[in-house]
C-alpha cells in the first residue's frame, strides 16, 4: 500500500520570503508601467510641441499682443512666394527683350537681387518680422484714435486688387508737379555768376546710399518689382479687368494657391486690413505736414585730410577761385569740375555732420573743415530757402515722418523680440528647378 505524501510544512520564514517576492514583482510591474507612461508622455509631448506648442509660441510681443510662430512663418512663406512670382515674371519678360543688352542687364541685376533675398533667410525673416511688428503698432494706434477699417472697405480693396470695379473703372488722379522757381538774394546772385545753375534734385555724394531691396508691389507677380528699403506685404495678385463671376473665380483660385503656403482667406483679408490701417494712420500722423521744406544749396571741396582742408580754406580766404580749387583739390569726382555743386537739399539727405554745418552757414559763408566718413569738407552755401516740394518729394517726406513715428512708437509700446525666431524662418517655397539656369541663380 502506497504511502501518502507528507504535507509540506510552511514556515513563517517561507511566507515572509513569498511576500517579499510578490512585493518585488509588484514594484517591477509598476516601475515598468510608469516607465512606459513616461516614454509615451515624452514622445507625446515632443509630437505636441512640434505640431502645436511651437506654433503658438510668440516670436515678438507688442504691448499685450503677440506675434506667434505660426503667423510669422505664414508671412515669410507668403513673402517668398511673392518674390518667386516676381522672379518668374521678370524671367519671362527677359525672354521677350533678350536682344536689348541694356534691358537684359537691368533685368539680370533684379533677378540676382531677388535671389539674394531668397538666400539670405535671416535678413528676410528679420524684415518680415519688423513689418509684422509695425502692423501691430499701427493697429494699436488706430484703436487709440478710434480709426476703424470696415469689411466693406476690405472687400473694395480686394476687388480693386483683382481689377474688378463694380461701380466703374476709377479715373486716375493726376497730381500736378510744383514748378520750383527760387528767388535769389544779391549775395547768391554774386556767387553764382561763375557757378553752374543749381540742379533741382540734389546729388548726395556725401551720404551712403542704402542697398535697394526688391519688394513685392501692388499688381503682384505680373508687375516689375520696385526697389525699397524693406518688405511691405502687398497681397495683390493681378490687375486684369473682370466681371463679378471672374473676380470670384480668380479670388478662390488665388486663395487655393495660398492654402499651400498655410494661409487662409481670413489671413489674406487681414493683409488688406493691415494696408488700409497703415494708410489711415499715416494720413493722421502726417496731417500737419506742408508740401515744403527748409533747404540749402551748397557746394563742397572734399579732401583726404585735415591739413589739406585747412590749406584750401586759407587759399579761399586769400581770394583764390573756388571753382579752380575744387577742380584741383576735390576728391569728389562727380562734381569737382562743377565747383563741387551739390544742388538744393533738405535735412536727412546728407551725412549728419555735413548737414549740420551746411544749415548753420549764412549764404556766401565758407565753413571750417568738416569731417565725415568720406574725408574732410570745405562747404560754401549758395542759398537757403523754404522751398515747395514736388508730389514725389512730398510723398517721400510723409513716408520718412511716418517711419520716424513708427520707430518712436515702438519704443513706447515695449516691443520685444524673441531670438528663437531666427531658427524658425521657413526656406520654402523655393525657385522652381526650371529656373536654375537663369542669371539670378
Amino acid at each position: 500500500m502506497a504511502k501518502s505524501p507528507q504535507p509540506k510544512v510552511v514556515t513563517k520564514k517561507h511566507l515572509a520570503r513569498l511576500e517579499k517576492e510578490r512585493r518585488q514583482t509588484r514594484i517591477l510591474v509598476i516601475g515598468a508601467i510608469v516607465t512606459i507612461i513616461l516614454v509615451i508622455g515624452v514622445i507625446g509631448y515632443g509630437y505636441l510641441y512640434e505640431r502645436v506648442i511651437i506654433f503658438r509660441q510668440p516670436v515678438a510681443k507688442v504691448g499685450n499682443e503677440v506675434i506667434t510662430t505660426e503667423q510669422f512663418q505664414k508671412q515669410v512663406r507668403f513673402y517668398r512666394y511673392q518674390l518667386i512670382q516676381q522672379y518668374q515674371s521678370m524671367a519671362q519678360f527677359m525672354s521677350l527683350f533678350g536682344s536689348d543688352p541694356n534691358m537684359t542687364s537691368s533685368i539680370q541685376s533684379n533677378l540676382q537681387q531677388i535671389q539674394s533675398q531668397l538666400n539670405d533667410t535671416q535678413t528676410l525673416g528679420q524684415n518680415v518680422l519688423t513689418g509684422m511688428i509695425d502692423d501691430l503698432v499701427i493697429r494699436q494706434e488706430a484703436a487709440r484714435l478710434g480709426i476703424t477699417v470696415t469689411s466693406a472697405e476690405v472687400d473694395q480693396a480686394m476687388q480693386a486688387a483683382f481689377g474688378y470695379f463694380p461701380n466703374g473703372t476709377p479715373t486716375p488722379t493726376i497730381t500736378p508737379t510744383n514748378i520750383i522757381t527760387p528767388t535769389y538774394n544779391p549775395t547768391t546772385l554774386a556767387l553764382i555768376t561763375s557757378t553752374p545753375t543749381p540742379t533741382v534734385t540734389p546729388t548726395p555724394t556725401v551720404t551712403p546710399t542704402p542697398t535697394e531691396t526688391l519688394t513685392p508691389t501692388p499688381g503682384g507677380p505680373t508687375d516689375t518689382p520696385t526697389p525699397t528699403e524693406g518688405p511691405t506685404f502687398t497681397p495683390y495678385p493681378t490687375e486684369t479687368p473682370m466681371t463679378l463671376q471672374g473676380y470670384q473665380t480668380n479670388l478662390q483660385e488665388y486663395v487655393k494657391t495660398l492654402s499651400s503656403l498655410g494661409l487662409t482667406e481670413a489671413d489674406y483679408r487681414r493683409l488688406f486690413e493691415n494696408q488700409l490701417y497703415r494708410e489711415k494712420v499715416m494720413a493722421h500722423v502726417t496731417a500737419d505736414l506742408k508740401p515744403e521744406e527748409d533747404e540749402v544749396w551748397a557746394e563742397h571741396i572734399l579732401v583726404n585730410d585735415q591739413a589739406t582742408a585747412i590749406k584750401v580754406k586759407n587759399l579761399l580766404l586769400q581770394g583764390q577761385s573756388w571753382d579752380a580749387l575744387a577742380k584741383e583739390y576735390s576728391q569728389d569726382t562727380s562734381n569737382k569740375d562743377n565747383g563741387g555743386d551739390l544742388g538744393w537739399f533738405g535735412r536727412g539727405v546728407m551725412d549728419k555732420a555735413f548737414e549740420d554745418a551746411a544749415f548753420k552757414l549764412a549764404v556766401g559763408q565758407i565753413s571750417d573743415p568738416v569731417q565725415t566718413s568720406y574725408g574732410w569738407h570745405i562747404i560754401r552755401v549758395l542759398g537757403h530757402q523754404v522751398r515747395p516740394l514736388t508730389a514725389a518729394q512730398f510723398d517721400q517726406l510723409k513716408q520718412q515722418k511716418f517711419q520716424d513715428w513708427l520707430t518712436q512708437q515702438e519704443s513706447k509700446d515695449q516691443v520685444k523680440r524673441y531670438d528663437y525666431w531666427k531658427d524658425r524662418v521657413p526656406t520654402e517655397p523655393t525657385l522652381p528647378a526650371s529656373l536654375s539656369g537663369l542669371p539670378g541663380q
